[in-house]
């Protein structure tokens, strides 16, 4: 694969850390939080004011309370740091709008319907669509059979998902055997 090679002298200007934490509950449902903060190496005018470097010109939770199926039971959003003080976080409960959906489920598209645009925050909504692979990575072994070694277990679910490990690949007949199907001829 080809990296573009990096220049030997540049700046650091912008910073987006985008961090997404999965946690198991007693009940039995998962806890996703995941969290946009924005930050800049010298001091950004903005319409509101100046933001000195490294304090955060974006910052923003989105937590879902989601089952071992995926499916979205809670949903809601919170704005710590927003360019426009007393605006930008005041988007009600657009993301409440989330419940209801899975995450496997055509997911991305039916949220950006959901609380894209002007319904929601560009950030917030933006930040939703890392959400069904980090949820699907905490769940790999643990409520995801991601071996399907066992006898009756169904295809592990990340087989045909990526280039990689697609059924008919050097990877799924080295480390999924039992999943393997050689390409036929078209």
């Amino acid at each position: 694969m080809t990296l573009p090679q990096a220049a030997p002298r540049r700046q650091l200007k912008h910073r987006r850390h985008i961090d997404v934490q999965v946690y198991a509950r007693d009940d039995g449902l998962w806890e996703v939080d995941a969290t946009l903060v924005d930050t800049k190496t010298r001091t950004a005018h903005l319409g509101s004011g100046p933001r000195e470097p490294g304090e955060p010109i974006h910052e923003m939770l989105l937590r879902l309370v989601v089952n071992a199926q995926l499916d979205i039971l809670e949903a809601g959003s919170e704005t710590r740091w927003m360019p426009y003080t007393g605006f930008c976080g005041e988007h009600g409960d657009v993301y409440q709008r989330l419940v209801g959906l899975n995450l496997l489920k055509n997911f991305r598209l039916t949220s950006r319907e959901r609380v894209g645009g002007v319904r929601g925050c560009t950030h917030i909504t933006e930040l939703a669509q890392v959400l069904p692979t980090a949820v699907v990575q905490a769940f790999a072994g643990e409520v995801i059979d991601t071996r399907g070694s066992e006898e009756g277990a169904s295809q592990p679910f990340q087989i045909d998902r990526c280039h990689a490990l697609r059924s008919d690949g050097a990877v799924v007949q080295q480390f999924y055997p039992r999943w393997y199907r050689p390409a036929t001829g078209a």
